[in-house]
């Protein structure tokens, strides 16, 4: 049909720029539509075509529902269209319609794209909608934005690189962490004083301006806020970036460690510690802290996700979703409180809803797997003993003996609590680092049989870890739990808050490529020989999908993976080093080449 929001050549000549105008500024308020999607469907409305038939213009003889007609016609030429009410039968024009006491929340989206001089009135509309994240409990973006970090600055990315490569090349856990009877606080002030020497170094390297004003005062000391920055910032970005400075991350921990000690504090004569930069804070200080109570909020943050839906709703979503952040930027972006940096702030939250969607999301598809195609009551059908989930100890390295319906029960819980970790991560890595960098707080270094590690006592992780595993044995029933509660932190399984973090941030590498795989196997067999080669070796690509699910259901949950029997079991975490051992034997299954057809490289590569 023929798209009356954009301008002709015969209007441009004949009208001038007033229509160019015009029409440019109605075309940015209305939704893109596919113009391969045909027709709308009889009685519906011929914009949206999933809402019944409310009004034609008589105009532009075509017909609306209600929101659409008001959306199209509220600016320019098309404000003067005289619509018809296709229920009372009534002619009038659109300056008679009368204000809605509720306005659709995407209305009110599209007058504030539209018209700079908003109505704060116009704020107040019903929350059913389009809003994603609309049925979240009241309160919950403000206790989220307390331990969301705020996404890197051009500058601060500056800077991120000139940290990375000071700790590539630095030796600091090589240096300081080794059996030696020379005195251990001079070897961390030696290799801290080292380390602030390359970064300074570099810094000049990279912007001699800024490197000769940091090195007109001789003293680290001098500087000590641009060390707290450029330290602040590794951690930060790692927070929201688990699978970044893989390497470099330990070292960072493990001086700003040794730093915060008050011996080493003395000697060395400032902090490198400073907390990370949330939202909670940046609203905060610009006084802009209603804006997570704000209606508009949840659309503003919302994740476009594409798959499943036609390229006209995803247009839409997109426009819906840029509108909502110029109503918050221009409505919140006062004083110190810039526009950019409240688009900073929804950006960073947004960032958080992506996170949240790569983490817990595979463990919310594995066990929508488990519950498919497994009972928890029947372990036969007509795949016959391959449906079993049952582990005997001593078979198969399995260290647990359960029954089907035990096995079963035993998979469901574990990986309910790994999503409850996994969406509580955030808070969880901010508790961590407070517990590494707790100045009273002191590290024994001892042998774990697994080298020289850091020892220390966790306990504001321990404490939010029990919380985390009594809410999932509420959600199970305690008379149902299987297995151990016992959680390991501060011992030779769990040595420190670090260990901990980087157990559970493994969590999205291993169910990650083993459900992408598991969504291939449909792609791949559609190649004839492949397809042939499935069904002569595994029946069907069902069956085959149940062999795969069924043998990680078994094995990665077998109470494997320790060093002595002692170690292992169905404790929190041992529940996670069965999976790692699973990992690493992956490579000898007999479905193991089908998994390399679909693009499965492994659990630590990209993915």
């Amino acid at each position: 049909r023929l798209d009356m929001s954009k301008p002709s050549i015969h209007d441009l000549l004949d009208h001038g720029d007033q229509t160019v105008v015009e029409s440019s500024f109605e075309s940015n308020l209305r939704p893109e539509v596919d113009t391969q999607m045909g027709d709308a469907p009889e009685g519906m409305c011929i914009e949206c075509t999933d809402q019944p038939e409310e009004v034609e213009c008589v105009d532009c003889a075509e017909k609306f529902c209600s929101v659409c007609f008001q959306a199209l016609h509220r600016k320019g030429k098309r404000a003067k269209h005289v619509k018809r009410s296709l229920k009372e039968g009534e002619s009038s024009s659109q300056a008679s319609i009368p204000a809605e006491p509720h306005p659709h929340p995407s209305d009110e989206v599209a007058d504030a794209q539209g018209d700079e001089d908003m109505d704060s009135d116009a704020e107040d509309g019903q929350k059913e909608g389009p809003f994603i994240g609309s049925s979240l409990p009241a309160g919950w973006f403000a206790d989220r934005a307390k331990f969301i970090p705020l996404r890197l600055t051009l500058d601060e990315r500056k800077k991120l690189r000139l940290l990375e490569a000071a700790l590539h090349v630095s030796e600091y856990t090589d240096r300081v962490d080794i059996l030696s009877y020379s005195n251990k606080a001079k070897r961390i002030i030696a290799q801290l004083h080292e380390l602030c020497a390359i970064v300074s170094g570099l810094l000049v390297a990279s912007d001699y301006r800024a490197g000769q004003t940091m090195l007109v005062e001789r003293e680290f000391k001098d500087n000590e806020e641009f060390f707290q920055d450029i330290f602040e910032i590794g951690r930060r970005h790692k927070i929201m970036n688990p699978e970044k400075m893989r390497g470099e991350y330990g070292k960072l921990v493990h001086l700003l460690q040794d730093s915060q000690h008050p011996e080493i504090q003395e000697l060395l004569g400032f902090s490198l510690v400073r907390p990370i930069r949330t939202v909670s804070i940046l609203l905060e200080e610009g006084g802009a802290s209603a804006m997570l109570e704000d209606e508009h909020i949840a659309l503003a943050t919302m994740e476009i996700i594409p798959e499943g839906k036609p390229r006209n709703i995803i247009n839409r979503e997109i426009k819906m979703k840029e509108a909502a952040i110029k109503v918050l930027s221009r409505k919140y972006g006062v004083g110190k409180m810039t526009g950019d940096l409240v688009e900073r702030a929804l950006y960073s939250i947004g960032d958080n809803h992506a996170y949240l969607r790569g983490s817990r999301d595979p463990v919310d598809q594995m066990i929508r797997y488990l519950e498919e195609y497994f009972s928890p009551n029947s372990e036969t059908s007509d795949a016959g003993i391959r449906d079993s989930l049952a582990i005997r100890m001593g078979t198969d390295g399995a260290r647990l003996t359960h029954n089907h319906t035990r096995q079963y029960h035993y998979v469901l819980q574990s990986m309910i609590l790994w999503r409850e970790v996994m969406h509580d991560m955030f808070r969880l890595w901010t508790l961590a680092e407070n517990d590494l960098l707790d100045e009273s707080t002191f590290y024994r270094l001892r042998d774990t049989g697994q080298g020289l590690n850091r020892v220390q006592p966790c306990p504001r992780v321990s404490r939010s870890m029990h919380a985390i595993v009594d809410h999932t044995m509420r959600r199970v029933g305690y008379d149902n739990w299987v297995g151990s509660s016992v959680i390991h932190l501060g011992d030779h399984n769990v040595p420190n808050a670090l260990t901990f973090i980087d157990k559970y941030t493994q969590v999205p590498r291993i169910l990650n490529p083993l459900a992408i795989g598991i969504v291939r196997l449909d792609e791949v067999t559609k190649d004839p020989e492949v397809a042939n080669y499935v069904e002569r070796a595994f029946g069907s690509v069902k069956n085959l999908r149940r062999i795969i699910l069924g043998d990680f259901f078994r094995h990665a949950f077998d109470g494997s993976g320790a060093d002595n029997f002692f170690d292992a079991g169905s404790c929190i975490d041992g529940r996670l080093t069965s999976a790692w051992h699973w990992c690493s034997k992956v490579e000898k299954k007999d479905y193991f080449p089908v998994l390399l057809l679909t693009g499965f490289v492994g659990f630590d590569g990209d993915f």
